[in-house]
């Protein structure tokens, strides 16, 4: 019994201090929200760049490509906005802050990838190379993810491994990045935040 006590006491002070050093308030339920943001968003991509479900591209132009990037743009504030508000909701459930050194340190290391992969896209568009836009997207979000996960759950690591996998496939079948585009953010995100909610959410609601 007292062995079982001691690991029992070990187990309780390791989990703590991860706790301590790990941003555990994120919410499955966001990625799940995102994920559905992003699917409509590709439905609605798919429908200014073929019409009526054609099987021809439209001729692509300048106004196209702005509505294209409002529509990112819209998906983007939607899962930012909606992560936060479940954040927020978790961490007072939890009676914690998100705004505190290890949130501020999670922040700093997506934050390089995130806006570098952000100025690459947009120099892309300038330039007309639409056809590697998604996959950039895909890779420079994979590697933030990455870099954010050393601040939060492990699993947030393995989502990011599996966009730059996508993005990488993408790079190299660039007529599919509308399909690709959905599958990582829309498609992953929903398994993601699927297993996230029935993982770490689900034995936290009062």
């Amino acid at each position: 019994m007292e062995h079982k006590d001691v690991y029992a006491e070990i187990s309780s002070i390791k989990n703590m201090m991860e706790r301590s050093t790990k941003f555990i308030s994120l919410s499955g339920l966001s990625g799940v929200m995102a994920g559905i943001y992003a699917l409509i968003g590709a439905a609605i991509g798919y429908k200014l760049l073929y019409g009526d479900f054609d099987p021809y591209v439209r001729d692509y132009n300048e106004w196209l490509t702005w509505q294209l990037l409002a529509v990112a743009c819209g998906v983007l504030v939607l899962s930012v906005g909606t992560g936060l508000l479940l954040t927020v909701r978790k961490a007072r459930r939890k009676r914690q802050t998100i705004w505190n050194p290890t949130s501020r340190a999670l922040l700093v290391s997506g934050s390089l990838p995130l806006f570098t992969g952000g100025a690459f896209a947009m120099i892309l568009i300038w330039q007309g190379h639409y056809g590697v836009i998604a996959a950039t997207c895909l890779i420079f979000y994979g590697l933030a993810l990455v870099a954010a996960s050393q601040h939060t759950f492990g699993d947030v690591k393995w989502l990011g491994i599996c966009d730059i996998i996508l993005g990488l496939i993408a790079a190299a079948m660039p007529g599919f990045g509308l399909m690709f585009w959905a599958m990582g953010f829309g498609v992953l995100h929903i398994v993601y935040g699927t297993i996230m909610h029935f993982k770490y959410d689900r034995e936290n609601i009062a």
